[in-house]
């Protein structure tokens, strides 16, 4: 958290573009930044820069860029002992950080080796492969690329954010930082971010925590089935459901699952949460609005519940075979529906001081991520909180329900006691025996 607030510092409306940074960074992953100029894109990729204390590597590319820009002149003594080789000291191959701005302006010449450097990690410098130290590259752009050959380039950022300019709420607080009264001793970029920070502070990560953060997540961190339900949800959504169609291939999903794991072990949990899928409107979608599609339909899944509906489905299994033995007075399968009957309730119990838990505590897993403005924290507890107390309520009445099951099979009682308690449960069991016949 400290480092979210020592990068975040001086800069308006931008909480959201330094958390998806710093995960980028901590995942060894590359971040894309879509919009106009002056809106910080550069100074938040020099910001992890100074943070980590990486070298760093910044350029601007144009439709006539060449190979040497990005990775450094031919070397003339090179050339004279027929070696083609360059001279990539203080170039992007050997930058740990680094920022590129207009980076869909690049051509056929440069981007075979920046594909190869972002997703291997790997550069030829004559006929010599070696690896680079790139923790991160930012990319920026005013546009999305036009190419399908650029298309492989923008595979390549796994996380990709669309930025827009300070509100006009924020003005008058922009205005403030231009002039240096919101801190005199600030300097003020050309972009309007107050660039006086980002010195280092205590708890600010080093370059080496950054790149051991990865591997430890995969090892430590756990991916519950209920996460697993929403990542698959959300591909076959998007895939099949969605028009025009949205493609997430293997490896984005793939990646996307290693993300969550840093993200869940770098807020200190051993077990990646629902709430975290929300990162998945900037990993999962081909264009801007396609975020927003991702978002609600990941709310939706959380709010829906589908726990909930297979524990009912069992209730209604359970009920059935319950009144069948009681009717039968069949001794040696009471036991074994006692012993469902239990853990039917207990599980709804769980569940019931769970919702609880979460809707009077306003949320709390939610908001204590750190990778969650408080915006987006504001906008999805809105979003969940109807169907959420709906669940909550649902909950109550099937336990309620599942009580007064267990209690009719712990004495015995007679299905005309369940027919007079739960009515609406007999009456489905009696139309599931009249469907049969």
């Amino acid at each position: 958290m400290a480092a979210i607030q020592n990068v975040q510092a001086g800069l308006l409306e931008r909480e959201t573009e330094v958390r998806l940074l710093l995960l980028a960074a901590l995942a060894g992953e590359h971040l894309l930044l879509l919009g106009p100029p002056g809106t910080a894109k550069s100074e938040l990729s020099r910001r992890l820069s100074r943070l980590t204390g990486g070298k760093y590597f910044e350029r601007l590319l144009t439709r006539f860029s060449v190979p040497e820009e990005l990775f450094g002149p031919l070397s003339m003594k090179g050339l004279e002992n027929d070696e083609y080789v360059r001279q990539i000291a203080g170039y992007l191959p050997t930058a740990e950080v680094a920022f590129i701005d207009e980076i869909f302006k690049a051509n056929s010449a440069i981007l075979n080796a920046l594909l190869t450097l972002l997703n291997e990690r790997l550069f030829d410098n004559g006929n010599q492969r070696f690896t680079v130290p790139l923790l991160c590259l930012v990319g920026a752009s005013n546009e999305l690329p036009e190419s399908e050959e650029l298309d492989a380039l923008y595979d390549r950022f796994l996380l990709r954010r669309s930025v827009a300019q300070v509100s006009s709420s924020q003005l008058a607080a922009l205005a403030r930082l231009a002039s240096g009264s919101a801190n005199p001793a600030a300097h003020v970029s050309d972009n309007g971010a107050n660039t006086a920070v980002v010195a280092t502070h205590a708890g600010d990560l080093t370059m080496e925590e950054f790149r051991s953060t990865a591997g430890s997540a995969y090892r430590a961190v756990e991916l519950p089935q209920s996460v697993i339900d929403i990542l698959t949800s959300v591909r076959d959504y998007l895939q099949d459901k969605c028009e025009p169609p949205v493609y997430v291939s293997d490896r984005r999903f793939m990646k996307a699952v290693n993300l969550l794991q840093v993200a869940a072990y770098a807020d200190g949990r051993e077990v990646i949460n629902e709430y975290d899928c929300l990162l998945l409107e900037y990993v999962f979608g081909n264009r801007p609005d396609d975020a927003q599609k991702v978002r609600a339909y990941v709310l939706e899944t959380i709010a829906s519940d589908p726990g909930l509906q297979q524990t009912e489905l069992v209730f209604l299994g359970l009920f059935g075979r319950s009144c069948r033995i009681l009717e039968s007075q069949n001794q040696e399968e009471l036991p074994d529906a006692r012993e469902e009957a239990a853990s039917v309730v207990e599980l709804l119990e769980m569940r019931q001081a769970s919702l609880a838990t979460t809707l009077d505590g306003q949320f709390p897993e939610l908001r204590n991520s750190i990778w969650q403005s408080e915006a987006s924290v504001q906008a999805a507890v809105q979003a969940l909180t109807p169907q959420m107390t709906e669940n909550k309520k649902r909950v109550e009445d099937l336990l309620r329900e599942a009580m007064v099951l267990k209690e009719a099979l712990n004495h015995e009682q007679s299905v005309g006691l369940l027919e007079k308690l739960l009515p609406k449960r007999y009456k489905q069991y009696q139309k599931g025996i009249t469907a049969r016949v």
